[in-house]
């Protein structure tokens, strides 16, 4: 099971090795015939339980002026913003995986955005990248 704070649990035991989490993570996929979360190593597959979402942004990197995320599998990928969203506690979602897939903001990952968010006048939060400007929907 993959709880809601990114941390996998085996056999009511947390994954404590980070190198096996982190390979766990880089084994996610949906399986083909009913669209349910695997992990797949290439040789052997099993489902798994997810709490909230597949993935996690960790990080947040400034690459040429644009945000660029760094996920729970090790992976980087620029950020789509027309996909961000604030959940009902506050945490930061969005697309990531060319949109096959949630992922949500681990807390310190969205201190990371700080350098393209502007408060428009009524209060709202928006994001800013390269003079366009992106409004944070609600879930």
């Amino acid at each position: 099971m993959l709880d809601a704070e990114g941390r996998f649990i085996h056999d009511g035991m947390l994954v404590e090795h980070a190198s096996m989490a982190r390979a766990f993570a880089s084994w996610i996929q949906r399986h083909p015939d009913d669209g349910r979360f695997i992990l797949s190593n290439g040789y052997d597959w099993t489902y798994f339980a997810v709490e909230d979402v597949p993935f996690f942004v960790d990080a947040v990197k400034d690459v040429r002026g644009e945000p660029w995320l760094v996920l729970s599998d090790g992976t980087e990928e620029r950020m789509d913003p027309r996909t961000l969203r604030a959940g009902a506690t506050g945490a930061l979602y969005l697309r990531v995986k060319s949109g096959a897939f949630d992922a949500r903001f681990q807390r310190f990952a969205q201190l990371g955005l700080a350098p393209w968010l502007a408060e428009t006048p009524d209060g709202d939060v928006e994001l800013v990248i390269s003079g366009v400007r992106y409004k944070v929907a609600s879930c």
